[in-house]
């Protein structure tokens, strides 16, 4: 019985807020203080300022949420009509379709009432404030359309949506494995013809020191040094996948959300730790280019991906920095961003930014893939708690050792002439593709890789599988569907032969 009411008293809060126009902030926060002074309640207990969403944008709710440091939630009116209030007006409810804005929003997710409708007294009294608080057990997932306020028209806005129906957990290597080598690979973003003799070599002597726990001072600083940053604030980690699981189970949010069509390890490690895990979806029409608009404004964690695997697209740094604020984690994944010439838009290196979490890998441009190494760079209280949630040596001496000669000015320099003919040879295969009247690709492309939409695309695959290529699939990423595929970029040589394969294969399917 003392355990059921201890949990119940850690239960979080929400406060019902409602507002005629043009009340100041400061008078919500009295009525609220006071609210909670009254009822004997903890402020800090408080997570949620939660209203109808006509009122939603309005400065004083706003501004108190803001001095609260919790998110404003809008409800629709005809969602809190329907839910029953022990003090309605009649009044308000021919007002604004609901009786009672301040109870209805803070019941809408279920609860105990601790604090009926109050109003505020102030000496105008067009300008007035009601609130109600209510316990809520857990805090209600935002459910498809979301709860938030709009910030765009419906039309025009990505659904988030709490639904999971992809296979987040299929990968490219599912397209090649077990097929003894056969298949010419462009299901893999890794480069070919790597890792290079010189980082073999370097890895292999690595190898008479394994009898010593590793040990990364050498190689973070290494990584620091490369972006301008102190050590403090790198992380390495056994590649950018453990990186997502420590991010899941590290940090303390509520609101995740993560932009897709993108790589769907993030989402898949936020939902393994029980997380509800909304989506904003970019849209092929829109070229799945990002407006901020369409990431909910009460999101503590954002996950987005540039340039983005498997759309290709490289947001603009100045588009995704606004999406960073104080009281939100921003994840960007620039796991590709080494491909890109002169690494244009990347965010890595930045200190300016509230909250900013950079991801970087190095198993594309290096071939690094089984060996597993990657880091973060953030505040040190992040990589803090990212590295409690770490086991001790997560990344191996011969991992380390590659980060470290990879970082070196030899290293950068092949990897940004790489960066340049990856782009050179990407052009050439847009130009291949572009002969196809059935196929559509997404430009500009600027990652190793290109995005294409072709009627059909599961028989194509097959086809061009008995015809010695591998493809990725597209359906896996949510976004996408069954016409979807993912080609790395390779040679012009391969692409070539690719391009005769892919007009076979079309004249199979599309007879």
């Amino acid at each position: 019985m003392a355990d059921e009411t201890a949990r119940a008293a850690a239960a979080p809060l929400v406060v019902g807020v409602g507002a005629s126009k043009g009340v100041p902030a400061t008078e919500v926060l009295a009525l609220i203080g006071a609210a909670l002074a009254d009822a004997g309640l903890d402020p800090r207990a408080v997570v949620e300022l939660a209203t109808v969403r006509g009122k939603a944008h309005e400065p004083g709710l706003v501004g108190a949420a803001t001095a609260l440091g919790v998110p404003l939630v809008g409800y629709a009116a005809g969602e809190l009509a329907a839910v029953e209030v022990p003090h309605g007006s009649g009044v308000v409810l021919a007002a604004v379709g609901t009786p009672s804005v301040a109870e209805a929003a803070a019941l809408a997710g279920g609860g105990q009432l601790l604090v009926p409708k109050r109003k505020s007294s102030p000496a105008d009294r067009a300008a007035m404030a009601t609130c109600a608080i209510v316990r809520r057990p857990r805090l209600r997932p935002i459910a498809e359309g979301g709860d938030g306020p709009p910030t765009r028209s419906e039309e025009a806005m990505p659904i988030p949506t709490t639904e999971a129906p992809h296979d987040l957990r299929h990968h490219g290597d599912a397209e090649v494995r077990d097929d003894g080598g056969a298949l010419i690979d462009l299901a893999v973003n890794v480069r070919t013809d790597t890792p290079p003799a010189w980082l073999r070599e370097r890895i292999a002597d690595s190898l008479t020191g394994l009898a010593a726990y590793p040990d990364g001072r050498s190689a973070s600083a290494a990584v620091a040094a490369r972006h301008g940053l102190p050590a403090e604030r790198v992380l390495l980690t056994a590649g950018a996948a453990e990186a997502f699981v420590l991010l899941a189970r590290g940090l303390t949010f509520r609101h995740p959300i993560v932009v897709h069509p993108q790589f769907t390890g993030p989402e898949a490690a936020l939902r393994d730790a029980g997380h509800e895990v909304r989506r904003v979806l970019l849209r092929a029409e829109d070229g799945f280019r990002l407006d901020p608009a369409a990431v909910p404004e009460d999101a503590d964690l954002v996950v987005v991906g540039n340039p983005t695997n498997p759309t290709s697209v490289l947001h603009p740094a100045d588009t995704l920095a606004q999406l960073a604020r104080p009281g939100r984690t921003l994840v960007v994944d620039e796991a590709f961003m080494d491909a890109v010439p002169g690494e244009r838009e990347a965010l890595a290196g930045r200190t300016d930014l509230p909250g900013l979490v950079v991801l970087r890998s190095l198993t594309k441009t290096w071939g690094l893939a089984g060996l597993r190494i990657g880091y973060v760079l953030a505040e040190p209280e992040t990589l803090a708690a990212l590295q409690r949630a770490q086991p001790l040596w997560p990344v191996s001496t011969p991992a380390l050792v590659a980060a470290g000669a990879c970082m070196e000015p030899r290293a950068l320099a092949e990897a940004a002439e790489a960066a340049v003919r990856v782009a050179a040879d990407r052009a050439h295969l847009l130009a291949g593709l572009a002969e196809f009247e059935e196929v559509r690709a997404v430009e500009p492309a600027e990652g190793p890789f290109v995005l294409i939409r072709i009627d059909g695309a599961t028989q194509v695959r097959e086809r061009l599988r008995t015809l010695g290529f591998a493809a990725r699939r597209g359906d896996t990423f949510p976004g996408l569907g069954a016409d979807w595929l993912r080609l790395a970029v390779r040679d012009r040589p391969t692409t070539n032969r690719f391009l005769q394969a892919l007009d076979q294969a079309l004249t199979l399917t599309h007879p």
